[in-house]
Order: C-alpha cells, then structure tokens, then sequence
C-alpha cells in the first residue's frame, strides 16, 4: 500500500471518528442541557407538593386582568398535572444503573409520592378535584394526560388506596361541562383515562368531542378552536396532542373511533413539519396569540412527533432537536424567568407580567414542561445520536438550496 493511500485511509478514519465522537458529545451535551433545564422547572412544584407544602410556598402571579379571578383556587393543580404532562415520557424510561437512570428513579419516587398527596382528600395539599372552578376540568386533564404517558411509571408505581382516589379525583370534574372548543378534549381525555385504568367510561363524550373537531378541521394540518380559526399554537397547547394520544388508546381496544388514528396522525405530522419551519435561526419563533405564556410549550406537537419517531421524511430528528435546544435557550434562560427561589414566572421571554390573559397564573406556566416530550427517546436514539444538524429556517436563511413546501391534500 502506498503512502498516499496509506494517508487516505487514515484521513477517513479519522473523519469517521471525529464524526462520531462530535455526534456523541453534542447529542450527549444537548440532552443533559434539557434534563437539566427540566428538573430545575421540576424542582420547586415536586419538592413543595411532596412536603404537603405546595400551597404554603409556591407564589400566585396574575396579571392585572385575573386579579378577581380566585386564581388560588386552581393553580396548584395547573402547576402539577401540566409539569407531570410534559415530565412523564422521560419518567416512562424507567431506572437503570446509569447516572441518568438513577436521576429517573429519583424523580419517579418523587412524583409518585406527590400524586399520593395530590389527590388524598385529608392532605393540606389536596388538589382541590371537588372544587367548583371550571378550570379544574383542564388540568385534571393534563394530569389524566401524563398517567396515560407513562402508566408503568407513574401508575403502576401507585398503592391501591392512591389509584382508588385519582379515579375519584378524575370522576370528580365530570360535573363540569366542556363549551364548545378545545375543551371538549379535556372531558374525552379524562373519559380516556378511565378507559385506560377501569375499563369503563363515557364514551359519548369522547364521540362527541371527536365529532365536533372533525367538522372544524380547516385543512393543511390545522383544526379550528371551535368553530373559527384562530392565530395561535392550541393546535399544539392541546388539541392534537390529546387528539393523537386518545384515538392510539381507542385502537388498543378496537374502537371504531380508533380508525381516525392514522388521519389525524398524517394531520399532525404537517403541523409539527409547520412548526419546525417557524423556528428562526436564532431560536426564536412568532410571538402570537393566546397564551404565551407557555413557552416552548408551543412545541409540545413537534416534540410528540418526534417521541413517536414520526417525523415527515425531509425533516431530521437531529434538526428539531437542535431546533428546540435553540428555543429552549432563548425562552427558558430570559432573564426574570424563574423567580430567586426557583419558580417559573409570567412571561415569553423573561419576566412580562401584562402579556399574560386573565387566566393565567403561576400555575399555568409549567405548561412549558411539554416541550420537553423528547426526552422520552433513549439516549441512543438518532434523534440524541446523530449529529449537530441545521433546522429548516437555517437553512434556508444561509441560503441553501431547499425543496419548496406544499400543503396536504386529503381524499
């Protein structure tokens, strides 16, 4: 072999280990970074409800439009059934001997013992399921949401006694009736749950609010909030997530409702292919509509396309990893985001109490949780193995040459 060759073989090794290596370490480097931006929004709800001290120490934020509005009365259970919404699928990778299995366990035990808490009746913390607040039915959902992500973690890991009360807790907000929006998702998700963990539920419910969605489909991927359209991210806050994960449930017991599974799968791959379009190439994204609030919440859809390893072909799981990293650091790192003692507060970038609606309070922010969906890939998957990848905004704004971007078209 010559040593020009010789030369070339090593050249290639070289580049193939390098290659490998800076694969490893960045997917490696982002994945703690969001393990550890996580736990740290964690931190203060888990530890507080644990201690049965949730409502003693966490602060209610409003803005000047929810000052009248008893905010107190339910955002505590905002804080821990959206943070557990958004936790669950890194819980649902169960422990293992690795730092990172360890670190899992640690935050399994310590929801586990919260949800104990959370819906015992006789705690000081009790989340108050029995109150008469509407608003009780959106997060008894979002927290019917996280079990059904991760029901050997979190469920299974409940005594008999607990699981007895989350059903009481989840039967409880039946009273309240959905209007005719997003809401009627949060009645087919909590009916779901029971589905999944007593066999038995309110199907009409489920029907209903499925029926209703059908006919406010806009096309392109994108569903009305109720009949109109509107500029904003609910198709990602709640609609087709919840959409998605009720219907998989549905075709695990071989309902009919359980045929739209695929339909609505294809819908929700264009909008999350939209949303990954809508990240600059400084991570940041369009500052409109409702709730705001939520930060990278807004890409709950992205990340849960991404969970399910369904992304459309042309986008990367490495592209919208590095995507979210990007709007993980601009919206989570803001000055004024977090309070001195840890807690989230109101605001988009940083602290802007007047941007939030008369609903929103402390509780509410922990929606951004969410945005974190991925985690529950193991760390072996492309989406945190494969190298540091530009995003489509990036791209396309270094002016490489792209294919352009057309709608869907249904049958």
């Amino acid at each position: 072999m010559t040593n020009k060759l010789i030369a070339c073989h090593l050249l290639l090794w070289f580049s193939i280990t390098l290659n490998s290596v800076y694969a490893q370490s960045s997917g490696s480097a982002d994945r703690q970074y969001w393990i550890k931006t996580l736990t740290k929004i964690a931190d203060p709800v888990l530890n507080s409800l644990s201690k049965n001290e949730l409502k003693k120490q966490m602060p209610v934020e409003v803005s000047n439009a929810g000052k009248n509005l008893k905010r107190e009365e339910v955002t505590h259970l905002e804080a821990f059934g959206r943070l557990l919404a958004g936790l669950s699928p890194w819980l649902e990778l169960g422990e293992d001997t690795t730092e990172e299995g360890q670190l899992r366990k640690k935050y399994i035990e310590l929801s586990v013992k919260c949800i104990k808490v959370a819906v015992d009746t006789n705690s000081i913390d009790y989340l108050n399921f029995k109150g008469g607040n509407k608003q009780l039915l959106v997060d008894a959902a979002f927290f019917a949401h996280a079990l059904i992500r991760a029901p050997k973690s979190l469920w299974n890991n409940l005594d008999e006694s607990t699981k007895a009360n989350v059903i009481s807790a989840l039967k409880e907000v039946r009273k309240f009736k959905a209007g005719e929006n997003n809401w009627l998702l949060f009645s087919a998700m909590v009916e779901t749950a029971l589905l999944k963990f007593t066999g038995e539920w309110d199907y009409s419910k489920v029907e209903y609010a499925f029926k209703k969605h059908f006919e406010w489909y806009k096309g392109d991927g994108v569903y009305g909030d109720g009949a109109d359209f509107h500029w904003d991210y609910y198709n990602s806050f709640v609609i087709q997530p919840m959409m998605i994960d009720i219907l998989k449930i549905c075709k695990e017991h071989n309902l009919e409702l359980g045929k739209e599974f695929d339909k609505c799968l294809i819908r929700g791959q264009r909008y999350a292919a939209i949303q990954e379009r809508l990240i600059s190439p400084e991570g940041t994204f369009p500052a409109i509509g409702r709730s705001l609030g939520y930060r990278v919440g807004v890409f709950q859809l992205l990340g849960q396309i991404s969970l399910m390893q369904k992304l459309r072909q042309e986008i990367k799981p490495a592209q919208v990893r590095c995507a979210l990293t990007a709007v993980i650091k601009r919206t989570m790192e803001a000055s004024g985001t977090f309070d001195d003692k840890g807690w989230l507060q109101i605001g988009f970038c940083g602290h802007q109490k007047d941007i939030a609606e008369g609903y929103i309070s402390t509780g509410s922010l922990y929606l951004c949780s969410v945005g974190f969906l991925p985690l529950g890939l193991p760390a072996n998957d492309e989406f945190w193995s494969a190298p540091e990848a530009p995003w489509t905004g990036k791209k396309i704004w270094s002016g490489e040459n792209m294919f352009p971007d057309h709608s869907i078209k249904e049958k």
